[in-house]
């Protein structure tokens, strides 16, 4: 398995399109912060150095990272704005003498699991690249930055859709041309650098751009004219470099995370009735043979026993259901269910 030596974490952003007074980062879903969830899957990569770059509310955003990483390192973001700026000062914060690899990864991107993380860790291992670019493919690529590759075959074009070889650089949206915006292969805000060039490039980068920010991207279109190697590799599920604007998006990607849990747990043999109206926390534990039915939301760390049946219409936080209990029509908070103990309906436990 490829190791990683480094990742930062971008949590700097205010989320304004999400109109909350609640830091776009520290958003719920699922029982993880988005952030929460990107942690997680950095974590799960292997990542031994782990830096939050933060910004907007800073303190309260630094709070939570403390509880959900203790040993992640916190960075400030500056006055100067863009992603290639928000990844300088997460370099900042980790030993000047490392060597290796560094992810860089947006903090609302709550999709990612720690999988496609290490293939892409391996991809850029495989490869002898100063940079290595996460991509995907988008039937509406709107609002992303197009991948520009170099014409491979002929007839091809450099940068126009269809093109297949190698990265020369990323388009950001408000930057492309209506040809560039014809392309469907996107970036997913999620590189691996090679961190000598990675403190080596963004020293360079300028601010020449529609939004006059440092663009963390142009340092893909500086590897490549240096000649330094662009690697590449395409995720498939493009879904998992969704990332969150608005309340709308969330509540999708919410719904989506959701059935992916439920698919999992009925995968193992837990028996949900109706998919639809069942909701499961990423911390929530079930046994084979346990039975979910309608209406159910089970959050934090319960855990449901086998040929236990909890529901219709019934929430447990942080609840431990004991075998062959049945718990109907109930609300029931922090506490022990006995094994086939059979909970009046209506009832309400904390």
């Amino acid at each position: 398995m490829a190791e990683l030596t480094a990742a930062i974490i971008l949590a700097a952003g205010k989320g304004t399109r999400i109109k909350s007074e609640i830091p776009k980062v520290l958003l719920r879903m699922c029982g993880r912060s988005l952030v929460g969830h990107v942690n997680d899957a950095v974590v799960g990569a292997g990542s031994t150095h782990t830096v939050f770059v933060v910004r907007h509310e800073r303190d309260r955003v630094a709070a939570h990272i403390e509880q959900i990483n203790p040993d992640a390192l916190i960075a400030d973001q500056d006055d100067i704005k863009g992603t290639g700026r928000a990844a300088w000062c997460g370099l900042q914060a980790l030993p000047a003498d490392l060597e290796g690899s560094v992810l860089v990864i947006a903090g609302d991107l709550p999709m990612f699991s720690a999988a496609s993380l290490t293939k892409l860790a391996e991809a850029h291992e495989s490869g002898d690249n100063a940079v290595t670019v996460l991509s995907t493919i988008l039937e509406d690529p709107t609002g992303y930055g197009r991948i520009m590759r170099e014409a491979a075959g002929p007839g091809e074009v450099a940068g126009n859709q269809g093109a297949t070889g190698s990265v020369i650089g990323i388009v950001e949206h408000s930057d492309a041309s209506d040809n560039q915006r014809g392309i469907h292969e996107v970036g997913t805000s999620t590189y691996i650098f090679d961190i000598a060039f990675l403190r080596e490039i963004l020293d360079t980068l300028g601010t020449d751009n529609a939004q006059g920010e440092v663009y963390l991207t142009d340092a893909i279109a500086a590897a490549h004219n240096a000649g330094r190697g662009v690697g590449s590799f395409i995720l498939e599920d493009g879904l998992e470099a969704s990332g969150v604007n608005t309340l709308v998006q969330l509540a999708e990607l919410r719904q989506e995370k959701n059935r992916r849990i439920l698919e999992e747990w009925m995968l193992t043999g837990v028996a949900i009735t109706d998919p639809g109206t069942t909701h499961i926390d990423v911390d929530v534990t079930l046994e084979p043979d346990a039975v979910v039915e309608p209406g159910t939301i089970l959050r934090g760390t319960t855990h449901v026993g086998p040929f236990a049946v909890v529901g219709p219409h019934t929430q447990l936080t942080n609840v431990q259901v004991g075998k062959r209990a049945e718990v109907p029509y109930s609300v029931a908070n922090d506490v022990d269910i006995a094994a086939d103990e059979k909970v009046k309906p209506f009832t309400v436990l904390s």
